[in-house]
């Protein structure tokens, strides 16, 4: 299984504040009509679970398997054509921010590595762009 992670993003709110946003999916409302369209489409959720249609490459559902409150938020993807687990974790910076990485694993074999890589990290960086833009 390879590991990725996104750069560490700061966000100017208490971690049970990102916490409480992030741990339910139903707030991923305010995101409709800011996600790039010739990115992602069809974003469908509930408080467990979302799925997004990606072009070129289908839908893709992550569900939520594991909350550690106020620190981190487990998922795995489902119908996905490799298995792939992703997290959010959350620490305090202080008392009134927070820090935020996503990290996914994801089981390729070898020749698939070198050409899924980057695609991963890119789509990771984004989606942690994303979160820490939200507001809290």
């Amino acid at each position: 299984m390879s590991q990725y992670e996104s750069s560490v993003k700061l966000i100017p709110c208490p971690q049970e504040r990102v916490y409480a946003k992030l741990e339910d999916l139903n707030n991923l409302e305010m995101l409709k009509g800011k996600l790039p369209e010739d990115k992602i489409k069809d974003l469908e959720y509930d408080r467990d679970q979302a799925t997004i249609d990606v072009p070129k490459f289908g839908k893709v559902t992550i569900r939520i398997v594991e909350r550690e409150k106020p620190k981190c938020i487990k998922f795995e993807g489902a119908g996905s054509p490799v298995p792939a687990n992703l997290w959010i974790q959350i620490i305090p910076d202080g008392d009134n921010a927070s820090k935020m990485r996503v990290v996914a694993k994801v089981e390729v074999n070898f020749m698939l590595r070198g050409m899924i890589e980057k695609p991963v990290k890119e789509g990771l960086e984004k989606m942690a762009e994303i979160l820490s833009l939200i507001e809290y």
